[in-house]
């Protein structure tokens, strides 16, 4: 029986359920699931009144309320927790039309940029909350920042790729009637084996080379993640800090900067000069403005072109324009480097003179058959005209066929490719763990060519960590302590109101935590710790007017403000100290006073300058006026110095090591940097680029106006003597780029800014930097430097060369194997009338050189010795001198000694037919395996050295060693082979062992640096 509800509560009527309502069942229900409900019902409910007994529902305004006779639930208020949307003002179905169709209209009708920050409950200066249930319900309601990628590509795809090969193809023909005519020939049980066993090779190789493609495949996804996982910069909880773009939630105020990709869809919300780059959306190439008074939409995806400011994200992943695009484009990993397209033409020309010596055996094969010169076990001719069965001449024609289209198989080095694809993948892998992250695959190979790299020095050749170690006010050197409160005053605007820094401390510390540029953290930690400046009063005292933002080309920022009660406008400015000094006709000494800066005082400061620049320090002055009537430019003369400071950053431990190594490389290194002259000249003479010698030059630092006024000739004819420029801009540096390359240098060039892009895509090999690096120079650079150290820039130029020598290595041991198995068929087939090594050898061979090889070549580690050699330059060719030494040895051996076992190898070990042929194939397999040795080193007579350190090499060796054993004893009927007795493995091994002493002897034989091919070309011209 219900109970009267009182009238307090009646009230509520809609939103109060009693018990009894809860309990009332759907009729339809039968009996066993009436008992479940009734139990699921019970549990519920008690739980429900239990813990929502203190939301009982009072009277307002009683003090004492009398007790209910019974609970009520406030249904509404759970309702607002189980649906994370209703927590906000606005859905995402809003948010999404907001930007994507710059709904301007929309927004204003929520209050504009303010209304929509309070309608996503954050806020500009505080953030959101960042605990953990705050995040995730946010990425609940509105989603996460990530996007649905096109699935990567299957292993059966791979498997598919490897079955369209032609030769592949043609083998699964002839293998097909081989195993038709032998089933027929001698039934199942013993005629499935020749057809079967080339079956099973082809599967074999197919499966190797799928899962060997598909595993680097894998690779290249891995390092696809860790290139897009770039890091943003958001408020959380009045704390500035660095997130992952994964982690950015709707809610969140992100701080943009020059040069930062856009993370989400958002709209603007504070900031000044913000130009955005959206020509990846739109195609434009025209900057577009975003101000609170005009457009104030930005888009995922899109860049920070000029100016700083914050934006409130509205939508983020799939609920983005960006996101959805990016949903449907496949990351294609088959980019194709350099020096795989003059691998393609040399795999090429190999296949054609295989094609050729292939088509030939099958000619002399057919002739010798159908002329009855062939004979079989027995003395019997193979083929007696019309008495031959049809189907005997089918089955021997597929057999000649096979054996023609495995000579191709084997002759065609498709090896090469998957060589330079393992090698590119393994150095790729390594070089991450070297804090080099591969964002172009050719770069790998290029960086091994380069013969210049033109350096930043902040962060790369310094620490990066700046502190103010020296301060000027007027013409002496002060203490914060004797400075009077009008210059520290003025001092605090300067800082505190002309910066893209910020400065934090919780409410329960009593640490500061700085953010911005390394510069501007320093400066900003010297005012509050040594002039004890309030961040936050200096913020809401004043009011920003207009601000221009950093220029490399001006080195310098300024910002117009006034204060909240005044109407004066005061303009602070902030750079490169003789830049600042220039546009000063006064000063403040220490005590305040004005003074005018006569040409003495000048002459002083000029010279103060220059003793800070001598001591390595980065020297930043401050200057200000307070007649700025213009509020849309800033005053640029007549300015009152305010101070200077010097900021030391020292040079990264290790620094001098790694350029001696690049230059002992045959490597020059040149320091391009925006500090002046004499900053520049310590720092190069700390780190080791400019010598004694060069000192003494006075071609060998130059500033980067002077670099940019020479002519053209001047230019080409002094660049190489050039090792500093200072004062730089980027222009500058792109300049020497393209002078360098037009004199036929590889260069490779560090950048870390957005106007350095242009340099970074000129170079040969553009390297950006990791932490200081803006999105716009790490997508216009090749690799990226993660710890923006010049050690790493000298390890990525060691694995640039090892990754070309390791492909230089294959390919020799390959060539050796294709001349050899060439001559070895081609003679045999013509004089004899067969083909020593049969099909399914052939592609063990085949196995053994191309897959196995590659893996164990490819993956060699670099070595010290590689930086004692001088670069290989833009010409050189890809098969050297010595690379022909080595490898027409070895070939010239193993084709000799197998001709002899062709030959006479039946009388001399007194064995049968199959036998012979078994140590043809055994003996010729064994001297690939002791060659691979003789392979790791392309001129040191010592082929051990670093052997233990190469485990898999081994692994490889041991493999290939265990499967020919496996092959020659107990695969007889698969490997048409025949078991060999102690003595006849010892022979075979001591034959193919005689490579090493062989390699050692040729490789005292010198050779001329001009190539072998250069001579013939002059005799064709002459």
């Amino acid at each position: 029986m219900r109970r009267n509800v009182p009238d307090h509560a009646e009230k509520k009527k809609n939103k109060v359920v009693g018990v009894e309502v809860l309990l009332e069942l759907p009729k339809t229900l039968s009996k066993p699931n009436k008992k479940w409900q009734l139990a699921f019902i019970k549990i519920y409910c008690s739980r429900t009144l239990l813990n929502c007994a203190k939301h009982a529902i009072r009277k307002p305004g009683l003090l004492f309320p009398r007790s209910l006779s019974y609970t009520a639930i406030d249904l509404d208020h759970h309702q607002k927790d189980d649906h994370h949307g209703d927590h906000f003002k606005i859905d995402t179905e809003t948010l999404n039309d907001l930007v994507k169709n710059k709904n301007q209209e929309k927004l204003e009708s929520l209050g504009g940029p303010n209304g929509l920050v309070s309608a996503l409950k954050t806020n500009t200066r505080v953030g959101i909350n960042e605990e953990a249930d705050e995040i995730e319900r946010r990425r609940l309601t509105f989603g996460s920042n990530t996007y649905t990628r096109q699935p990567s590509k299957s292993l059966f795809y791979f498997v598919v790729e490897a079955f369209k090969d032609l030769t592949i193809l043609i083998l699964l023909g002839c293998a097909t009637l081989s195993l038709g005519f032998g089933i027929k020939e001698h039934g199942v049980k013993e005629g499935w084996y020749d057809g079967g066993s080339i079956f099973v090779a082809v599967f074999l190789v197919v499966a190797v080379s799928a899962v060997s493609n598909f595993r680097q495949n894998r690779q290249f996804d891995k390092l696809s993640k860790v290139s897009s996982n770039i890091k943003i910069d958001v408020v959380r909880n009045g704390r500035r800090q660095e997130i992952s773009i994964f982690d950015i939630v709707v809610g969140d105020i992100v701080c943009l900067n020059i040069g930062d990709q856009v993370p989400a869809d958002g709209v603007f919300v504070e900031g000044h000069s913000l130009h955005v780059d959206e020509s990846s959306m739109t195609g434009e190439s025209d900057h577009v403005e975003v101000s609170l008074t005009g457009n104030t939409f930005l888009f995922s995806g899109t860049k920070i072109a000029d100016g700083f400011g914050k934006m409130a994200v509205t939508s983020v992943g799939m609920n983005t324009a960006w996101g959805q695009m990016m949903s449907h484009i496949s990351r294609d990993t088959n980019e194709q480097t350099p020096l795989q397209s003059r691998l393609d033409k040399l795999t090429s020309s190999i296949g054609k003179v295989g094609l050729l010596v292939a088509f030939l055996v099958l000619l002399v094969l057919l002739v010798r058959y159908f002329t009855g010169t062939t004979k079989d076990e027995s003395g019997n001719r193979d083929y007696n005209g019309k008495k031959t069965k049809s189907d005997e001449i089918v089955n021997a024609v597929v057999k000649m066929v096979a054996a023609a289209v495995t000579i191709i198989v084997v002759a065609i080095p498709e090896g090469l490719p998957l060589a330079v694809t393992l090698t590119l993948a393994y150095s790729m892998k390594r070089m991450m763990k070297d804090q080099a992250m591969v964002r172009k695959l050719s770069a790998c190979e290029t960086m091994g060519s380069a013969t210049v790299i033109c350096t930043d020095k902040t962060g790369t050749l310094t620490l990066n960590q700046m502190k103010v170690t020296d301060f000027w006010f007027g013409l002496e050197s002060g203490k914060a302590s004797s400075v009077s409160q009008k210059l520290v005053e003025l001092i605090h605007q300067g800082v505190g109101m002309n910066t893209t820094g910020s400065v934090f401390k919780a409410k329960s510390g009593t640490e500061y935590e700085f953010s911005g540029s390394p510069t501007e953290k320093a400066i900003l930690s010297w005012a509050v710790e040594e002039l004890k400046m309030d961040m936050e009063e200096v913020i809401g005292e004043h009011n920003v007017v207009h601000v221009e933002a950093f220029n490399s080309e001006k080195k310098r920022s300024g910002v117009l403000m006034k204060k909240k009660n005044g109407e004066v406008n005061v303009v602070h400015w902030k750079g490169a100290a003789e830049k600042i000094l220039a546009m000063c006709s006064t000063f403040y000494d220490g005590s305040g006073v004005v003074r005018e800066i006569k040409e003495d005082d000048m002459i002083q400061f000029e010279k103060i300058i220059q003793s800070m620049a001598a001591k390595s320090l980065r020297c930043i002055a401050f200057a200000y006026s307070e007649d700025n009537k213009d509020i849309k430019k800033l005053k640029e003369e007549k300015l009152s110095l305010l101070g200077i400071v010097g900021i030391k950053d020292p040079c990264r431990p290790g620094v001098k090591k790694a350029v001696e190594d690049c230059q002992f490389a045959g490597v020059n290194i040149k320091m391009i940097t925006g500090d002046n002259i004499f900053t520049a000249r310590a720092i190069a003479v700390e780190c080791g680029i400019l010598t004694p010698e060069d000192e003494v030059n006075s071609e060998a630092v130059v500033e980067g106006e002077e670099f940019r006024n020479y002519s053209q000739e001047e230019r080409l004819a002094k660049v190489e003597r050039i090792k500093v420029m200072a004062r730089s801009s980027p222009f500058d540096k792109l300049l020497m780029v393209k002078c360098l390359k037009e004199l036929g240098h590889v260069v490779a060039v560090t950048g870390d800014g957005t106007n350095d892009a242009p340099a970074l895509k000129e170079a040969d090999i553009g390297l950006s930097m990791g932490i200081q690096g803006t999105e716009v120079a790490k997508e216009s650079s090749d690799i990226v430097i993660l710890d923006d150290n010049f050690a790493s820039v000298a390890t990525v130029l060691k694995w640039g060369r090892c990754v070309y020598n390791n492909i230089q290595k294959f390919i020799q041991f390959q060539l050796t194997v294709n001349v050899a198995a060439l001559v070895i068929n081609f003679v045999a087939a013509v004089s004899a009338g067969e083909v020593p090594l049969t099909a399914v050898q052939l592609l063990w061979v085949n196995l053994i050189m191309d897959t196995l090889g590659a893996l164990a070549l490819a993956t060699e580690k670099p070595t010290n010795d590689l930086m004692k050699k001088r670069p290989i330059g833009r010409v050189a060719p890809l098969i050297t001198n010595i690379m022909w030494r080595n490898l027409l040895a070895q070939a010239f051996y193993q084709i000799s000694v197998l001709l002899v076992l062709q030959f006479r190898g039946r009388s001399i070990f007194d064995v049968t037919e199959k036998v012979k042929n078994t140590l043809i194939f055994n003996t010729f397999v064994l001297c690939q395996v002791f060659n691979e040795f003789n392979a790791r080193s392309l001129e040191k007579k010592n082929v051990f050295k670093g052997l233990h350190k190469n485990r898999l090499f081994i692994g490889i060796i041991v493999v290939t060693v265990v499967l020919q054993v496996v092959m020659v004893e107990f695969l007889k009927r698969f490997a048409n082979t025949e078991r060999l007795n102690w003595g006849q493995w010892g022979v075979c091994i001591a034959i193919a062992a005689a490579s090493w002493p062989i390699g050692w002897l040729v490789k005292s034989v010198p050779v001329p640096e001009k190539h072998f091919f250069s001579y013939l070309k002059w005799k064709k011209r002459s």
